[in-house]
């Protein structure tokens, strides 16, 4: 589950922050993306924990650490500090419950607040595995995320689906700006001397560069919703599965019907 390992070898390390109201499946998307692990007795995630996974992007090793920030409103005062480096952050609501959708733009201040301009955010409708009980229909989150210039998806951390694809992009987003930085800079962004740190942003440093190693390789995933958002770093899934999806997901396993 992923501690972090200084002797991990990777060539960019990215944080990326979770962020969402209590029980929008946070920690089931970063466990399911971590470690291909889903579970339906997830509990509300108290404070900030993380998660880390390679990948490869253009033959490079980028690793992201995936911070999972407190979501329920008690413990939000602790996460501010955490998402102080975040190159890239998803903003994550329950496709069920329409209150989590309409708390977004409250989440979504928040992370600008105390985040760097350059940050990239990609809106999750996750729990879309749930259509008969949707709450928020696909065109309203679209237009939203047109509206604040975020990327958008829906996923299912049950079924697996986009999940891989969410977190793909986002690594890929963030490794094209640090290869923009490099290329503004007069530096050749494809031979980046190792052990070279670089800022895409003011506040603070976003990749850090090590020697290569082999890692399974994740092409980069093909999307349909691609709108252009600068980003910022990683964090780890934090969430729990609310009861209702817990439920419609039991009563579907009793049930000899189709799946939805």
């Amino acid at each position: 589950m992923g501690a972090y390992r200084v002797e991990d070898d990777y060539d960019y390390l990215f944080k990326v922050v979770l962020i969402g109201d209590s029980g929008v499946g946070k920690s089931n998307l970063l466990s399911r993306f971590t470690r291909n692990e889903f579970t339906l007795e997830s509990k509300s995630t108290i404070g900030v924990e993380f998660a880390t996974r390679s990948i490869r992007i253009d033959e490079k090793v980028v690793k992201a650490q995936i911070w999972d920030t407190a979501g329920q409103e008690r413990y939000r005062a602790i996460t501010s500090a955490y998402y102080r480096g975040a190159a890239g952050a998803l903003l994550v609501y329950d496709v069920t419950r329409h209150a989590t959708f309409e708390n977004l733009e409250r989440w979504l201040k928040e992370l600008r607040d105390h985040t760097d301009s350059s940050i990239v955010i990609m809106l999750i409708g996750n729990k879309a595995d749930l259509r008969h009980l949707r709450a928020v229909a696909t065109e309203d989150a679209q237009a939203f995320a047109e509206r604040e210039s975020m990327f958008f998806m829906e996923t299912s951390a049950l079924e697996s689906m986009n999940v891989e694809n969410a977190f793909s992009e986002v690594l890929t987003q963030i490794y094209n700006v640090v290869k923009k930085k490099a290329l503004e800079a007069g530096d050749d962004s494809t031979n980046l001397p190792k052990g070279q740190t670089i800022s895409i942003g003011s506040k603070d440093d976003v990749s850090a560069v090590k020697k290569e190693t082999m890692l399974s390789r994740i092409p980069s995933p093909p999307f349909s919703h691609q709108l252009w958002c600068l980003l910022r770093f990683s964090r780890r899934d934090s969430s729990n599965f609310s009861s209702a999806h817990a439920k419609a997901i039991a009563d579907r396993k009793n049930s000899s019907s189709p799946k939805v």
